[in-house]
C-alpha cells in the first residue's frame, strides 16, 4: 500500500468495513457480545493508559499554547481566516459534538444523579444532583477537546503549513523518508482511520437515530421500531448528501450556522421559562467544582474496588472520543482549521 490515499487503501478499508458489516447483520447476537467482551477488556486493561493519556493531552497542548510555538498559523504565515469566527465555532461544535451531546446533554446528569459516579454519596440528593453536573462538566469538557485538537493540530499543521495530503500517513512522512522500509506499512494507518471513521459514524447515528425515535415517540406517540428509524436514518442521510454535495462554504457552513442558532434559542427559551436563577447557580456552581476538582478526576481510578463506573463513562468516553477523531477530521469541518 505504497500509494497513499490509493486504491489500495480504499480496499482494505472496504474489505474490512464490509467483514464487520457482514458479521454484525448476520451474527448479531454473537457479534454483539465479542463487541462487549472487547470492550471491557480493553477498559479493564488499558483503562489507566486512556486517563493518563488525555490528561497528559491537555497538559500539553497547555503548554504548547503558552510557549512560543502557540504562535504559529496552521495554514501559510500571511494567511487570513477563512471563515467568520462564529462559522468557525459553529462547524467545530457541530461536528466535535453534535448528536453526542443532545443525547446525553441531559441524560448523562440525570444518570449520575440517580447512579451517583463510584458510588460516593446516596443516590437523588441534593449532593448527587451537584456532583452529577460536575461529572457531566469533566466528561464533556476540556478533555474531550483535547483528544480532538491534538490530531486536528497535527494533520492540519502538516496539511496546511507542510502542503502535504491531509491523511493520517503524513504525519510520519519525515520517518518514511529516513527508512523507506516502513513507508508501505505508515498506509495502514489512513485504513486505520477510515475504519475508525465509519466506526465512529455508526455510533453516533445509532444515538442519534434512537434520540430521535424516542422524541417522535413521546410527542406524536409514533412507534419505536425498525421502519421508523430507517425512516429517520434515511432523512439524516439526505442531509447529509446534500450538505455534502453543496460544499463547506454553502452546506456544511449554513448547516452549522443554522445548527447554532437553534442551539442558543433552545438553550434562551429553557433559560427564561425555567426556573432562571437555579439554572445559573447551577452553572456557576458546576463549574467551580470541575476546576476545583479537574486533576483528581482526571486520573481516578478505582484499583482496591469494582472500577465498574470509570469503565462504563469515562474509560469508554476517551476511547470513544479517540477513535471518533479520525472521524471528526475526516468528516468534520477540517477545513475550519485553515488559516486560523
Amino acid at each position: 500500500m505504497a500509494d497513499h490515499g490509493g486504491k489500495s487503501v480504499f480496499i482494505a478499508s472496504a474489505v474490512i468495513i464490509f467483514g464487520l458489516v457482514v458479521t454484525g447483520a448476520f451474527f448479531p447476537q454473537s457479534f454483539g457480545q465479542a463487541a462487549e467482551m472487547a470492550l471491557g477488556t480493553i477498559t479493564e486493561l488499558f483503562g489507566w493508559f486512556y486517563l493518563i493519556s488525555v490528561f497528559g493531552f491537555v497538559i500539553f497542548l497547555v503548554a504548547l499554547a503558552l510557549s512560543k510555538y502557540g504562535k504559529v498559523r496552521l495554514g501559510p504565515q500571511d494567511s487570513t481566516p477563512s471563515y467568520s469566527f462564529f462559522s468557525w465555532v459553529s462547524m467545530l461544535l457541530a461536528a466535535g459534538f453534535g448528536v453526542g451531546l443532545v443525547f446525553y446533554g441531559m441524560a448523562e446528569p440525570m444518570s449520575h444523579f440517580i447512579n451517583p459516579p463510584y458510588g460516593d454519596m446516596p443516590a437523588e440528593t441534593e449532593a448527587a444532583a451537584r456532583y452529577a453536573i460536575q461529572y457531566s462538566y469533566f466528561n464533556w469538557g476540556i478533555h474531550q477537546w483535547a483528544a480532538f485538537s491534538l490530531v486536528g493540530l497535527i494533520i492540519a499543521y502538516f496539511q496546511f503549513r507542510k502542503g502535504q495530503a491531509g491523511l493520517v500517513s503524513s504525519v510520519l512522512s519525515s520517518v518514511t523518508a529516513k527508512n523507506p522500509r516502513i513507508r508501505p506499512y505508515a498506509s495502514w494507518l489512513d485504513v486505520f482511520a477510515v475504519v475508525a471513521t465509519v466506526m465512529g459514524v455508526a455510533t453516533s447515528l445509532g444515538l442519534g437515530v434512537l434520540q430521535v425515535n424516542g422524541g417522535l415517540n413521546a410527542v406524536f406517540g409514533l412507534p419505536e421500531n425498525g421502519l421508523w428509524q430507517f425512516i429517520i436514518l434515511f432523512t439524516m442521510f439526505c442531509a447529509y448528501m446534500a450538505s455534502t454535495w453543496s460544499g463547506l462554504d454553502k452546506g456544511i457552513k449554513r448547516l452549522s450556522n443554522l445548527n447554532m442558532v437553534l442551539c442558543i434559542g433552545l438553550m434562551v427559551y429553557v433559560l427564561v421559562t425555567g426556573p432562571t436563577i437555579v439554572i445559573l447557580e447551577t452553572i456557576t456552581l458546576g463549574i467551580g467544582d470541575y476546576l476545583q476538582n479537574f486533576i483528581g478526576m482526571s486520573l481516578r481510578i478505582s484499583p482496591y474496588s469494582d472500577n465498574e463506573w470509570a469503565s462504563s463513562w469515562t474509560v469508554f468516553y476517551w476511547a470513544w472520543v479517540i477513535m471518533v477523531t479520525f472521524c471528526r477530521h475526516l468528516c468534520g469541518p477540517r477545513i475550519a482549521w485553515t488559516n486560523y
